[in-house]
């Protein structure tokens, strides 16, 4: 049996709501009561997280880039601003670098519904079950989750850029699907591929209501919902020479490595963030950012977003400032 919390008095006045301490049950009859708690509409909705920091992550960068490196990951950890139970670069996301060694192998096997990866440097070969085939610099590619995958570098090594939703299955204490029922399929976009649909893009008139020049990426399975996993969306954004994309926010946060950028950088709540190649950068939920490319070259960067669990509950909240 279980006695009522006894919250601690206030110096003066009477006791508040929201100074009620969480309470336990009076009585109780089974271990399935005992586990009940209690908080009333004055102290259940103050609770105080740490905000997203807007943020840009390059030391995790050096260390890949670094010759020396050994095959393996590098995350892109802030779970220590975040206060969060797991490695975690948001809430919801985690992204990582990944080296792979001249004609050495890394073996994959991520607690998530499936991973976005990007080809920083270099060629290679992934298994993924039954399917294999091969990728190089440039190159984008998506694996589900639930299954070991194995990533073989060729002569010169590789380096990659990876993004899962194992923050968001952390939080839900979830593990993903078996593999023969995994979410995803696996998915390649060769870079020639991805820069002739970009080309495209250029082709047709922009709109007066679209946020930038983006080439979204979708699969055959996801393509009713317009993601690249059910709950990530993944985008390549770019921005022509001398141009600003418009000031805009939205409720999803964006996780983003910068392909091409130079003398490029981001306004994010008035704050300047400038570009560096590679670089891993945070833009807030709800913050107002606006992109500017004052160099001579086409800017690139590839924009992971949690924007799956916002469409889907209708909460996207994306506005032009």
């Amino acid at each position: 049996m279980s006695k009522r919390s006894e919250p601690s008095k206030p110096a003066t006045g009477p006791m508040t709501m929201a100074e009620m301490a969480v309470q336990t049950p009076e009585k109780s009859a089974s271990p399935a009561g005992e586990r009940a708690r209690f908080f009333n509409s004055g102290n259940a909705f103050n609770i105080q997280l740490p905000p997203v920091p807007d943020h840009v992550l390059t030391a995790e960068r050096d260390r890949v880039l670094d010759s020396d490196a050994p095959t393996g990951f590098v995350p892109c950890d802030l779970s220590g601003e975040l206060d969060s139970h797991g490695p975690a670069t948001t809430p919801l996301v985690l992204a990582r670098y990944a080296r792979i060694r001249p004609r050495e192998e890394l073996r994959v096997n991520l607690v998530a519904t499936g991973s976005i990866w990007y080809v920083i440097s270099g060629n290679g070969i992934t298994d993924c079950g039954t399917e294999r085939f091969e990728w190089g610099s440039g190159d984008i590619f998506v694996l589900p989750g639930g299954g070991e995958q194995t990533l073989s570098a060729g002569d010169e090594g590789a380096v990659l850029w990876l993004a899962t939703n194992e923050p968001h299955l952390t939080f839900e204490g979830f593990r993903p699907q078996v593999a023969d029922a995994a979410s995803t399929a696996p998915v390649h976009y060769p870079a020639a591929e991805i820069e002739s649909q970009l080309a495209r893009i250029y082709d047709v008139a922009q709109g007066d209501e679209t946020a930038g020049l983006a080439l979204v990426f979708s699969s055959e399975r996801e393509a009713y919902r317009r993601n690249a996993l059910p709950t990530l969306t993944l985008a390549l954004n770019s921005l022509p020479a001398g141009e600003v994309q418009r000031a805009h926010k939205h409720n999803s946060v964006a996780v983003s490595l910068i392909v091409q950028g130079e003398d490029c950088y981001s306004m994010v709540d008035g704050t300047r963030k400038d570009w560096s190649p590679w670089a891993t950068t945070v833009t807030p939920p709800g913050a107002v950012h606006s992109h500017h490319n004052e160099g001579g070259k086409k800017a690139l960067f590839l924009i992971v977003q949690d924007g799956g669990l916002y469409y889907h509950a209708r909460t996207m909240g994306f506005e032009f400032a």
